[in-house]
């Protein structure tokens, strides 16, 4: 039977691209698609029975056509919602049919019989709050930044009051505004004695500021780890809010109890990879001066030197020639 693997992402994806190439020197079958392309051009029909336990069916796009059967991995990297494909509806129509297709297209998808998934959007939707990732953090043994989750005024100036410097971030990023496009708040050191009652409007997400030396993005998919020690030419606090071209890297090895843990924490949130980002605040040969930050489980990682290596790793565990780990969580 052919083993296609389903790659489920926008139109423009970069980082989809690199490693669709890299399934394709394979001669890997590859079937891409948006589920947010869902009409004349997306079509399929799936059938599920007595006869037949598990879905099957055809799902046909543009350019290919496949059997439900033949799927034996999906990559999920970032799919369009499926919002912008009923933005014509009215509130009514749009809301029912969003929620029609997600349930039924991407219900199918999200539960194909015998499939690694890279990773399933139920893990990466439980593995996407900030909170969770600290907790599952400090249960791993790793050190984090001291971090108050509020809306109160009077709980940012006692934590304020206990640290030198205490910084801002958000839980998300922001949204895309009336011109479509998406903006960005970096990290940053923020005065609480600028803030007034506004800050009771919603969540806000404070850290204490950590004396880094350095910070450290690591990329894991399956059993292989990736390091780069990250440096921003202005020193800035958020290496993510420059020109990125501009970026110092250099390679780092992850001391052995914190790539443990990195293994330990997708598979507590069945993940078969994570971008992780540390602040390092000494040498990074000591494990105790890795303060791990934050995990992105659909991170961008096209960008990184070694993203040739890394795309080689989804290969392999796309393609099957490495196990995903933690198998019975990757496949349905």
């Amino acid at each position: 039977m052919t083993s296609t693997v389903l790659v489920v992402t926008a139109l423009e994806d970069f980082t989809a691209d690199k490693v669709i190439a890299a399934l394709n020197e394979r001669d890997v079958p590859v079937v891409r698609l948006d589920p947010a392309g869902i009409g004349p051009a997306l079509a399929f029909g799936f059938r599920i029975g007595e006869d037949s336990p598990a879905w099957g069916g055809r799902l046909r796009t543009g350019s290919r056509e496949v059997e439900l059967g033949e799927v034996a991995a999906v990559y999920y990297r970032r799919p369009t919602p499926y919002a912008a494909r009923f933005g014509h509806l009215s509130p009514q129509q749009r809301d029912f049919c969003v929620a029609e297709a997600r349930h039924g297209l991407g219900g199918v998808l999200n539960h194909l019989h015998g499939a690694t998934y890279v990773n399933h959007p139920a893990a990466v939707t439980a593995a996407d709050f900030k909170p969770a990732q600290l907790q599952r953090f400090t249960e791993l043994g790793l050190t984090i930044p001291p971090t108050l989750v509020t809306n109160d005024t009077e709980a940012v100036h006692k934590f304020a009051a206990e640290h030198e410097h205490i910084i801002y971030k958000p839980f998300r990023g922001l949204p895309a505004g009336e011109d479509g496009h998406a903006g960005a708040i970096w990290a940053q050191r923020v005065n609480p004695d600028s803030f007034d009652d506004s800050l009771a409007v919603t969540a806000h997400l404070f850290q204490a500021e950590i004396p880094k030396t350095g910070d450290v993005r690591v990329t894991v998919v399956g059993a292989k780890v990736f390091a780069q020690q990250i440096a921003a030419p202005d020193g800035a606090l958020d290496w993510r809010r420059g020109d990125w071209d501009e970026l110092i890297h250099a390679p780092i090895t992850v001391p052995a109890p914190v790539e443990a843990a990195l293994h330990s924490y997708l598979a507590s949130f069945n993940l078969v990879f994570g971008c992780f980002d540390f602040a390092l605040t000494g040498d990074g040969d000591d494990p105790g001066h890795w303060t791990a930050i934050e995990c992105n489980p659909n991170g961008q990682w096209g960008w990184l030197p070694d993203a040739e290596q890394i795309t080689e790793a989804f290969a392999d565990i796309l393609s099957r020639k490495e196990a995903a780990g933690h198998d019975h969580a990757r496949r349905l």
